[in-house]
Parts: C-alpha cells; sequence; structure tokens
C-alpha cells in the first residue's frame, strides 16, 4: 500500500505541474493586463490555444529533417521531467532520489541544446538569429546557475532539493548576505531563461529582437503546442525552484497526514500565485532592454552567484 501511495502522489505531482503551467501563463497575462488598464485574455486561453493548435495540422518545411519532428516531444519530455522532480506539495516522492538540482539543469541544458538544433535545421535565417541568441545567452545563464548551485550546496551541504530544502525550513540558519545574493541571481537567471522582459518580450514576434520565437517560428500544429506548453512548464519550474529553495514554507514531510499535503498543496498554489503576481509587475514597470545588454545584465547576475559563493569561504556566517 504504501508504494501505491507513493506512486499516486508522484503521478499527482506530475499532473499538478502539467495542469496548472498554463494557467500561471494565464495568470501573468491577466495581471499585466489589469495593471494596463485592459480587459486582458480569460485565464483560461492558454488551454484553449493548446486545444487550438493540437487540433491543426502540422505543416512542415521541405528541408526539414527528421530531427525538426522529434525535438518538440524532447524539449516537453526533458522540460516535464524536471518540473515534476521539483517538491511542490510534499518532499520525499517516489523519484525525490533524483532530484538534483544539477540533474535538473542538464535537463534544461538539454532541452535548450536541441531547442537550438531546430531553430538552425531548417536553415531560415530568423531561426540562426534565435539559436545564436539563445547560446549566448546559456553560454552566461548557465555559469551563473551553477555559482547558485554551488552557494547552496556549501550552505545546506547537498544539491538534493528535499534536503535542501528541509534544511532551509528547519531554522538552523538565520537570514545570510550569501542567500540573498544567491536569490537575486536566481532570479535574474530565471527571467533571462525564460525569455521573459527585459530580455526578450514574448508577446510580441519583432525579428530585431526576439531570440525564443525566433527558433519555433517554422513549428505549428502539435509540435508548436509542445513546445509552448513546455515554455509555460518552465517558467512553473523556476518560480517552484526559487519557493522551494528560499521559501520552502508549507511543503509536507515525507510522513505527512492528508491534511498536511493539502496545505501544501494550498501554500504552493499560493506562491505560485504570489510568484505570477511579482513577475507581471516588474515586466510592467520595466521596458525590454537593448540584446547587447544582455551579457552585462547576466553577468552582474555570475558576479552576484560568485560574489555569495566566496563569502562563504571567506566568512561562514555571511
Amino acid at each position: 500500500m504504501a508504494l501505491i501511495r507513493d506512486f499516486a502522489l508522484q503521478g499527482a505531482q506530475m499532473l499538478l505541474v502539467l495542469l496548472l503551467s498554463p494557467l500561471l501563463t494565464g495568470f501573468v497575462r491577466k495581471v499585466k493586463a489589469r495593471l494596463l488598464r485592459r480587459q486582458g485574455p480569460p485565464l483560461l486561453q492558454p488551454y484553449r490555444d493548446l486545444i487550438r493548435l493540437m487540433r491543426k495540422d502540422v505543416v512542415l518545411a521541405t528541408s526539414a529533417s527528421w530531427l525538426f519532428r522529434v525535438i518538440p516531444y524532447i524539449i516537453f519530455a526533458g522540460t516535464w521531467v524536471a518540473a515534476s522532480l521539483v517538491p511542490t506539495f510534499r518532499s520525499g516522492l517516489l523519484f525525490s532520489w533524483s532530484a538534483d538540482l544539477i540533474a535538473i539543469i542538464a535537463l534544461l541544458g538539454s532541452a535548450r541544446f536541441f531547442q537550438a538544433l531546430a531553430g538552425l535545421d531548417v536553415g531560415t535565417s530568423f531561426g540562426g538569429i534565435g539559436s545564436s541568441r539563445e547560446v549566448m545567452i546559456a553560454s552566461l545563464a548557465e555559469p551563473a546557475m551553477l555559482m547558485i548551485v554551488f552557494t547552496l550546496a556549501l550552505v545546506a551541504g547537498s544539491t538534493q532539493l528535499s534536503s535542501m530544502a528541509a534544511y532551509m525550513v528547519s531554522g538552523e540558519e538565520g537570514l545570510r548576505v550569501s542567500l540573498g545574493l544567491a536569490l537575486l541571481a536566481m532570479i535574474m537567471v530565471a527571467i533571462a531563461e525564460n525569455a521573459r522582459i527585459p530580455i526578450d518580450n514574448p508577446a510580441t514576434h519583432l525579428e530585431l529582437t526576439m531570440v525564443h520565437e525566433a527558433m519555433v517560428l517554422e513549428y505549428s500544429g502539435r509540435h508548436l503546442a509542445l513546445i509552448d506548453l513546455s515554455s509555460e512548464l518552465k517558467l512553473l519550474l523556476y518560480i517552484s525552484v526559487i519557493g522551494c529553495l528560499f521559501a520552502p514554507w508549507g511543503i509536507a514531510g515525507p510522513d505527512a497526514t492528508p491534511r498536511a499535503i493539502a496545505i501544501g498543496l494550498a501554500v504552493y498554489v499560493t506562491k505560485l500565485a504570489v510568484g505570477g503576481f511579482l513577475l507581471a509587475v516588474f515586466e510592467t514597470a520595466i521596458a525590454k532592454m537593448r540584446v547587447f545588454r544582455v551579457p552585462a545584465f547576466l553577468g552582474a547576475a555570475l558576479m552576484l552567484g560568485l560574489l555569495a559563493t566566496l563569502l562563504l569561504f571567506v566568512s561562514r556566517s555571511l
């Protein structure tokens, strides 16, 4: 019975992140529209868009290879697995032993690699521009993320997310300057990885500024639906990771009662709502930066992560 319960909870988490990711995107769009005094699309519009794309036929370029057809499934699978490994409402799930922060970064990096390949496969100029910009962003975002991981691992003594969340919520660590720097760096990396303002504007298709959309211009139908769903999962993943590491309150333990699991689920949904609201406020209050300023933005995130790590080496109390 215990094994069946563990399987059910792990399946519930996988289904939960899959169902909540379009709702989170719709919530961010709605809040942004309200802040701009517009009506905005309905909260369920992302679901309708995915269903509409699933019903459409796939149109492929004559120069597209077999890899171009397979890549959307690879991106979706890698992103979904990574999002499902992050502790959301309960820690110590069946696959929590593999929920290592470095493994999640590797899964996301693999998905990014295949997405860049998809942009280059057809041979269009827009796809090449988008892929080159994506690789440029990744070359700076991934080292910054690794420095953040090193900082958190030095504090918690592990890179396993359930162990890190348990250590953070235990109260053994107070306020640390290094953790504050790591949080700021992770927020900057999350904005860049999800192609949000000020790095990119997901609501426009301007060829001179777009990064993510340039790589997927040749996709249509169910392939485009899978890529859009992967992008929504990635946004939910980063908010979940930030909530798990820096605000782990409410996460139920391995031996939690159904009441504690229900409370953890409610707290997790609240964290997503707060994260989506703050993201919408930030994107409304700031303008998109020039593409040539993106390295400076991510370089600052890398320096923050490096400074946080050095502070722990210099003084374990900071």
